[in-house]
This record gives C-alpha cells, structure tokens and sequence, in this order.
C-alpha cells in the first residue's frame, strides 16, 4: 500500500485508475541513494526513467574543462530521464543526489510494454509533460535570454510558483548551486541579492529563506521593464 500512494501522489500519474497504479507497483524499482552518489551519467544508456520520492537531485553537464553547469534541481515528485527513455537514446546529462535520496525507477522495456497494454497511461502523461515541457522552455528562455538580474527575478517567480507560500520561498540549493543554474559567479548573484533588498524587492530569512516583498516590481525585473543599477 505504501508504494501505490508513493505511485498516486506523483504528478505524472495522479488520477490514473487503482488498477493502472497496481501495474506500476508491479515494475517498479525501490532505490536508495547516498548525499553526492551518483544516479547515471551522460552518455548512459537509457534503460529506464526515476522518479524522486524524497531528496532532490541536480541534472548537470561538464565541460571539456570539468567547470559544472547546473540544468535542473528536482525533488519530490519529479520524473528523471523519462525523455531519453522515449527516445531510445543515451542520458543527455548527468544525475547526481544533493542529499540522501529514495527513487522509484521504471525499467523502459517493462513500462512500455505496460503503456502499450493501457494507451489511457501515455495520454495522462503525454499531456503532464506538455505542461512540463512548456514550463521548462519559458525557464530556458529566461535563463539564457535575459541578463543576471533579470534571469534571477524570473527564477524567484517560478519557484514561488512551485512552492505552497507564494511570498515566502525556500531555497533547495545553496547560494553557489543557484549561480551556476543561473550562469554566474557567486559573487555576481551577491551582489544583485544586494542591490534586490536594497529596492524593497525581497529580503533574505536565513541560509535559505527569500522572502518576496513587491511580486510586481520582481515581474518588471524578469519581464526587462526596469533594470537594476
């Protein structure tokens, strides 16, 4: 029973049929994984896809020169790779845990056979990964885009989307984590975090906590309406 509601309670699956989430129970792989272990690298082959039931994980790419660039952080809830596995290609990226972590992993051959048999599975997921896929190319836009002030305020306003407190935000990654999703030095984000209190727009709560004080002028920030100076 725990794993059938571990099963409901993910988005990719909510309101599928008892029997459907029986069937997914069924193929399904219970994993474990250290803070910093390792999950699959780039170039893997895509034998399946995860989906994180608790700890988060970050999607990273190394250059030729070993610098990090950060792609996503996951959490609860999150499918890992399912794209590579549809694709019958290799992972496009590496998958490492920022924390102890437990995984729910879909072996391909298994879970597309078991679509095959129940078509209503691939159109209830077909359509949460339009919406993913949707949002994740507005991210992509506003991460590539825009400047480092602009790219930050747009962050701050789809994580406030994302979490239960729209003006009360918690940070799943530390500061040096968010400069590199953000393509910038932590010093560079410092300096914006700074200049962001300064005007009344957020005020920091911690290590981790941002809280948002003017959703509008963050809005102007992202949307290139006003600049920071």
């Amino acid at each position: 029973m725990e794993l059938i509601s571990h099963i409901a309670a993910i988005h990719l699956f909510k309101d599928l049929p008892e029997e459907h989430l029986d069937n997914l129970a069924m193929i399904l792989t219970d994993q474990v994984f250290q803070k910093r272990q390792l999950i699959f690298s780039e170039g893997d082959e895509a034998t399946g896809f995860y989906v994180v039931i608790t700890g988060r994980v970050k999607i990273f790419k190394l250059s030729m020169d070993g610098k990090e660039q950060i792609l996503h952080i996951f959490g609860p809830g999150a499918p890992i790779g399912e794209v590579a596995v549809f694709e019958g290609k290799r992972f496009p990226a590496n998958a490492e845990c920022l924390e102890d972590s437990r995984l729910f992993f879909f072996p391909q051959n298994a879970f597309l056979k078991l679509i095959k048999e129940n078509p209503s599975i691939a159109l209830h997921m077909l359509a949460v990964l339009s919406q993913r896929l949707r949002r994740f190319a507005s991210l992509i836009d506003d991460l590539s885009l825009k400047e480092v002030p602009a790219r930050l305020a747009a962050y701050l306003l789809y994580l406030s989307e994302t979490q239960p407190d729209l003006d009360n935000l918690s940070l799943d990654i530390s500061k040096g984590q968010l400069s590199s999703l953000l393509g910038t030095v932590p010093e560079t984000l410092s300096r914006i975090l700074t200049k962001m209190i300064n005007l009344g727009l957020i005020r920091l709560e911690g290590t981790r906590g941002i809280q948002i004080l003017d959703h509008k002028g963050l809005e102007d920030l992202a949307g290139g309406e006003t600049r920071l100076h």
